[in-house]
């Protein structure tokens, strides 16, 4: 079990006395978004509960998106913090499992300390932790799902941020519609999120009037991840979308790719990651994958410059993703609104505060909370793996 608090080794917080007051001074000016005070830094912290993916089949994905959101905090924190509070961010790793998830969130719950529940991991521990979240009115802060299951309609204290995976699902299909191309082969994961996935794309090829795809389901464990390959490569189809995660996604893009290597796959935002880029090898090259922020390594989006600095500030060796910078968004939209709650926030001021962030431009990141039941992005563009395994627009 991996605990983790901000700030961390990587950054230096505004009262330590190995940094320099000039640089201080610097720093305060060189991130205006920020609109912190210094004046009350010493307050108690504000403590945010995370439940995420450290270890495990997708403790890649969690892992960058803790970084990200690490990233911001500690960049808020080392000027004071928000109208002089510090944040304060614990890490409990739950290894992509439901039961160590709840475990988790029972521990945070029962915790007089912790303000809220900032980005846990995963749908279906997302949706396991949903009824606990409901019952108890805690801020349940960008959970990292694309799934309608935390999309409740009337629950305020859960605000989604990215955008779903209908919303991933559509962008590919529209795309296929512009390029001519009507065989649509689908492979979806057999669980909450594949279903979703398959859901959306089916909608969407309705919407798009092109013929019923072609689907197979792969388990959780991968097991028939060759079968499902087979079988759609047998349909011949002139793309494939791949509503996979984890080692399913993996296993199935190897099998399919070395049966149908100039057939296309769409793959959603949670392969993006380096680690899976790497694992796939060959398999992934020319590869579409969406994606619900911008292109990490493009500078000229402002909040991607911000995101770079406070990358560096923190010390990360990784190379930038999309996902760290997910994380990253996440973290500046909680901040944002906490700003917003005035100097003694609540958990119901904070709340709020969170429904006031409607059409609010972080930066090229547009933020648009209107309701609990729909996302506040519905950004979504599609990158390609190129030749050297970077994404490329």
């Amino acid at each position: 079990m991996n605990t983790e608090t901000l700030p961390s080794q990587h950054a230096l917080s505004a009262s330590d006395p190995r940094l320099p007051r000039r640089t201080l001074l610097a720093g305060a000016l060189s991130l205006p978004w920020l609109g912190l005070s210094m004046a009350h830094a010493q307050e108690s912290p504000l403590k945010l509960c995370q439940s995420t993916a450290l270890t495990g089949p997708l403790g890649d994905l969690g892992s960058a998106m803790h970084q990200g959101a690490k990233a911001a905090f500690a960049a808020a924190n080392a000027k004071g913090g928000v109208n002089g509070r510090k944040i304060e961010l614990q890490t409990l790793d739950d290894g992509y499992e439901i039961a160590r998830s709840l475990a988790n969130i029972d521990k945070f719950l029962a915790d007089p300390a912790c303000f809220a529940l900032f980005n846990c991991m995963g749908t279906p521990m997302v949706g396991a932790m949903m009824p606990k979240v409901l019952q108890s009115g805690m801020p349940f802060f960008t959970p990292f799902t694309g799934a309608q299951l935390s999309r409740v309609a009337g629950a305020r204290n859960v605000f989604n941020l990215r955008a779903s995976y209908a919303d991933e699902a559509e962008k590919a299909v529209q795309h296929l519609a512009t390029l001519g191309i009507k065989r649509i082969g689908i492979a979806y994961q057999n669980n909450a999120f594949g279903k979703e996935v398959l859901q959306g794309a089916q909608q969407a090829v309705a919407d798009a009037k092109l013929p019923a795809p072609i689907a197979t389901t792969v388990e959780n464990d991968a097991s028939d991840a060759d079968k499902a390959a087979r079988s759609l490569s047998e349909a011949n189809p002139e793309a494939v979308l791949v509503g996979l995660a984890g080692k399913p996604a993996l296993e199935f893009a190897k099998a399919f790719h070395s049966l149908r290597a100039g057939v296309t796959m769409y793959a959603l935002s949670v392969l993006g990651t380096s680690a899976n880029i790497k694992a796939l090898g060959e398999s992934a090259r020319g590869m579409a994958v969406s994606q619900v922020v911008p292109l990490p390594t493009n500078a000229v989006v402002p909040v991607v410059r911000d995101f770079q600095q406070a990358w560096k500030s923190l010390g990360a060796t990784a190379e930038p993703s999309h996902l760290a910078l997910e994380g990253y968004i996440n973290a500046r939209a909680f901040l944002e609104a906490l700003q917003r709650a005035g100097r003694n926030p609540t958990r119901a001021t904070f709340i709020d505060a969170v429904w006031t962030l409607r059409k609010w431009d972080l930066g090229g990141f547009e933020i648009n909370a209107t309701a609990p039941e729909r996302s506040a992005s519905h950004f979504v563009e599609l990158t390609l793996v190129s030749r050297n395994g970077h994404f490329i627009r």
